[in-house]
């Protein structure tokens, strides 16, 4: 019998996979569903979701938007390594998205610092370094290779008990994410396909701030909550026919509030 429950939540997850190309909010894949039945799913699509959109309308890479590799030794906090460890996860799918090897190289070196100090070391598989280094010209592979490691080291978090850095870390990916998206031109409302994807960002928000309502009276989070509160307002009022000029400029400010608060010690 329990053979049989767990291979029919193997094959439903595998259904749901088969999906992805589909819509936007698939969180696993079927390389890692085939690997094993993780207990716990990465909450979120990662940061490649928004980087690849905006590879794909042709939008420049723009290294001076990531944050700055040398500001990691001045994040103390757990909280602060936390949220870094996301912004600068995010970093590396827009590096690699964008076929940025020696970047991601570089910012790998800042994450495994932040994992070290965050404990988190057992989550990463220590062969990972040199995978990364092997596949510079494999676009796919280093792609999937860093998926998977956001998926240990959310899996990891969770079952030891820490669910709440995890979503700090998930909180600062995001935000990176469309921080980017925001802010690769200055005059994003006249880009109908940069819209599009600040647009599909409705949906994750929404299911963050659901995920963070969980861990309410934990200052880590509380303190989250409150900095993404305002720009949950505003993304709670775009209705599905489109976004006007002015709720534009309020998410693209409303971010970089966050982003910048976020990145400064």
């Amino acid at each position: 019998m329990k053979k049989t429950i767990i291979s029919a939540i193997a094959a439903l997850a595998l259904v749901a996979c088969g999906q992805q190309k589909q819509n936007n909010n698939a969180i696993i894949t079927k390389e890692n569903v085939a690997e094993e039945v993780r207990d716990f799913v990465y909450p979120l699509p990662t940061a490649f979701q928004i980087t690849d959109m905006l590879n794909e309308i042709g939008a420049d890479y723009m290294i001076t938007l990531c944050n700055d590799e040398t500001a990691v030794d001045k994040y103390l906090t757990e909280q602060k390594r936390a949220i870094n460890l996301g912004i600068y996860s995010a970093d590396v799918c827009y590096a690699s998205t964008y076929n940025q090897h020696h970047t991601v190289m570089m910012y790998m070196d800042v994450i495994r610092k932040l994992i070290d100090e965050l404990d988190m070391t057992q989550s990463v598989d220590p062969e990972l370094p040199t995978k990364i280094e092997n596949s510079e010209n494999n676009k796919d592979e280093l792609v999937k290779l860093i998926t998977e490691s956001f998926y240990d080291s959310y899996e990891y978090l969770n079952q030891n008990d820490r669910g709440p850095v995890s979503l700090l870390i998930v909180s600062g990916s995001w935000i990176e994410g469309l921080f980017l998206a925001t802010h690769i031109t200055e005059y994003t409302f006249n880009n109908k396909e940069m819209v599009k994807i600040i647009m599909t960002q409705k949906e994750p928000l929404d299911k963050l701030i659901a995920l963070l309502d969980k861990y309410k009276g934990i200052a880590s989070i509380d303190d989250m909550r409150a900095d993404l509160s305002p720009l949950h307002t505003v993304f709670s009022k775009i209705e599905e026919g489109g976004i006007s000029e002015a709720q534009s400029e309020q998410i693209r400010n409303e971010i970089e509030e966050i982003r910048n608060k976020a990145v400064n010690f």
